[in-house]
């Protein structure tokens, strides 16, 4: 995505509330729509991760998009109409998430999909979406391929709200050797993961572009639980920092072991690191000199963030709300704004109204789409220390 800057600086963003007024706008006349639209509601499904290996991942971004629910139904909803949103669990697996569009689509009459959390299994879902032409929206899923098919085609009707990981491969990258000073690095990433793989390519051709050198590439596979083979291997090749694209649940037991062997580098990984999980398997001590990049801070200070902090806590018992909830909410914005501008209430018009987004602020940024259906936006670098997650420096693309 070109060069990147580092910054301190926060863009000027409108207010949440000015943004539930917003999508108030009428969405047209429902000749030929979707019965998702029919009466006083319209109809979104959430295809998410409820259960199963990455459970908080769609819990969060369901939480959030909960909270945009309710603040756009009582804001006057969308043309009068108040939104419905009906979830289904797809337990973390690709055969489920199949199975979870059926329904919504067949059964609930959804006009449009939130979800899935993860790449793998919103991509088992695109082709479902494009037969019965309801435009689903992935807040999470970042790999290329869930919007750019192999052969290179746009997937008409898959969009996301996240950036993709070739932009989060290539700051980490760029952080590693411009802030950390990294020369010789390794990584340390899941074989069996589109996400993990697509984010240590993109990081090791940046890597080599600013001259650093890769030292050493290990593998695992989900579910493994004892990584101390491969992470000797990486000791022994003596790397000033290594790169670990992956999920929690088996990120956290690597950064406790490595630790414990010794590998006190800075190590660094994306948003598949982002769940309270991570640190209690890890420990927080063990996470110190450990970074993310990830698409939002409930620490940034600007002031549309914090309005979203605040109406979250009060909704969730004070708990700072994480990256997928506010992913979550972003998405339901996203397609309350794309439903207000649409010609009609149908799939097809709502598609390309997601596709013609401009300047769209929204609380993990603002962003266009571009030609792909990417949102064209800022990254956050986080830092764990002693556990918490604390903002570091957010990174535009240019």
């Amino acid at each position: 995505m070109g060069k990147m800057r580092y910054t301190k600086k926060f863009g000027s963003l409108a207010l949440v509330g000015v943004l539930a007024s917003s999508v108030l706008a009428a969405c047209g006349d429902d000749n030929g729509g979707n019965s998702a639209g029919d009466g006083d509601t319209i109809k979104i499904g959430a295809n998410l991760e409820l259960s199963g290996g990455v459970a908080t991942y769609g819990s969060s971004i369901l939480d959030g998009a909960e909270l945009a629910v309710k603040e756009i139904n009582e804001n006057g909803g969308i043309d009068g109409k108040e939104i419905e949103l009906i979830s289904a669990d797809n337990k973390s697996e690709n055969a489920e998430a199949t199975s979870a569009a059926l329904k919504l689509i067949e059964q609930d009459n959804v006009v449009a999909m939130i979800g899935p959390a993860t790449s793998g299994n919103t991509v088992a879902t695109v082709e479902l979406a494009a037969e019965n032409k309801v435009p689903l929206v992935t807040a999470s899923g970042t790999a290329p391929n869930v919007t750019v098919n192999d052969s290179g085609d746009v997937n008409e009707y898959a969009f996301r709200t996240c950036f993709i990981d070739p932009f989060q491969g290539t700051v980490a990258a760029n952080f590693a050797t411009e802030e950390l000073s990294a020369k010789n690095v390794a990584i340390f990433a899941d074989n069996a993961s589109d996400y993990a793989k697509g984010l240590a390519k993109s990081f090791k051709e940046q890597i080599e572009k600013n001259g650093g050198t890769v030292v050493a590439e290990e593998a695992y596979v989900a579910k493994d639980t004892d990584f101390r083979t491969q992470l000797t291997n990486l000791k022994g090749k003596n790397p000033d920092f290594i790169f670990i694209p992956g999920y929690y649940e088996e990120v956290g037991l690597i950064v406790k072991q490595a630790r414990e062997l010794g590998l006190d580098v800075p190590l660094m990984g994306a948003d598949g690191w982002d769940s309270p999980t991570l640190v209690e398997l890890a420990g927080g001590d063990a996470l110190n000199d450990t970074f993310i990049t990830n698409h939002y801070s409930s620490e940034d200070p600007d002031e549309k963030i914090q309005k979203f902090v605040e109406a979250f806590k009060s909704e969730n018992g004070d708990t700072a709300p994480n990256a997928f909830n506010a992913l979550g909410y972003d998405t339901v914005y996203y397609l309350a704004d794309a439903i207000g501008r649409a010609d009609e209430l149908t799939g097809e018009a709502i598609k390309d109204a997601l596709a013609d987004t401009k300047d769209l602020s929204l609380v993990t940024g603002t962003f266009s789409v571009d030609e792909n259906h990417n949102p064209v936006k800022s990254a956050t670098v986080l830092e764990f220390v002693d556990g918490a997650q604390v903002f570091n420096s957010k990174i535009d693309p240019q």
